[in-house]
């Protein structure tokens, strides 16, 4: 009984460790959860076919273009928009970022604008984008730029805000010039929160794929599941959709790595 007690007071406690076994088995269960919810809802005809496809359709459906190649095709081409679109937006907001968050004078100039812009809704923005881009992959890469970059710009200015400023001027006395500040002594201190930043607006450039795909696309999963959606074929708006899935936990997974190689300390 004691034994029982203290496993369940660890379990419970805020922020306390769990044995990797017991985590695994806590996802498990509840993908178990969902997936038997589809299955209950699906096979029981509690929601119609039209609606909700059953499990072994979508299984049979993703196989089915699995095995034409079409699948992986469309894949390819919509991770190629969301990453490419995500690397250019990163590589412009992580320095600017920084700098917002340093220097008072870029925060006061950029600031303003930066903050009207990040609440325009990016759907409104895809016509003005057709015509000033065209209707080829920049526009759909310019989506996910848009969609991502000024969320970024302000999360990174966040992190570099609260780098503590003893750990500055403790830098000073070493002799750190005020120039080497940022990359030196700021951008370290601050990775481990821009790196986590990264990962979650990674999940939204994800989310803006469909937004990317509404208008002039001819592959990628928002494509094919608008196309899907005209004739009524909910198993492969089922399929891009998890697919998309699967592609955001594959990233997500990638930038978990990636802070435990590059900012171990913060582990």
């Amino acid at each position: 009984m004691p034994q029982r007690k203290s496993a369940w007071m660890r379990l419970t406690t805020p922020f306390g460790n769990i044995p990797q076994s017991t985590g695994l088995a806590a996802a498990a269960l509840v993908w178990l959860l969902v997936l038997g919810a589809w299955a209950i809802l699906s096979y029981g005809g509690l929601v119609a076919s039209t609606f909700l496809p059953t499990p072994s359709a979508v299984v049979t459906r993703t196989i089915e273009k699995a095995a034409d190649g079409s699948l992986l095709e469309n894949t390819m081409a919509s991770a190629e928009v969301v990453i490419l679109g995500f690397i250019i937006s990163s590589l412009i907001a992580v320095p600017l970022g920084l700098w917002m968050g340093t220097y008072k004078l870029v925060q006061s100039g950029l600031e303003p604008l930066v903050n009207f812009i990040r609440y325009l809704p990016v759907t409104s923005f895809v016509p003005l984008f057709i015509l000033w881009i065209g209707i080829g992959i920049e526009q759909r890469i310019t989506v996910i730029f848009f969609g991502t970059f000024f969320q970024q710009l302000v999360m990174i200015s966040d992190c570099a805000r609260n780098v503590p400023q003893d750990l500055v001027n403790a830098s000073y006395t070493l002799g750190t010039r005020r120039r080497e500040v940022v990359w030196h002594v700021i951008f370290p201190a601050a990775l481990p929160s821009i790196l986590d930043t990264l990962r979650v607006t990674m999940g939204w450039a994800w989310t803006y794929l469909v937004v990317a795909e509404l208008v002039a696309a001819s592959s990628g999963l928002g494509y094919i599941s608008l196309k899907a959606m005209r004739g009524f074929q909910v198993d492969i708006i089922f399929m891009a959709i998890a697919a998309i899935g699967v592609l955001g936990l594959i990233t997500d997974t990638a930038f978990r790595i990636l802070r435990r190689r590059a900012a171990p300390w913060a582990v």
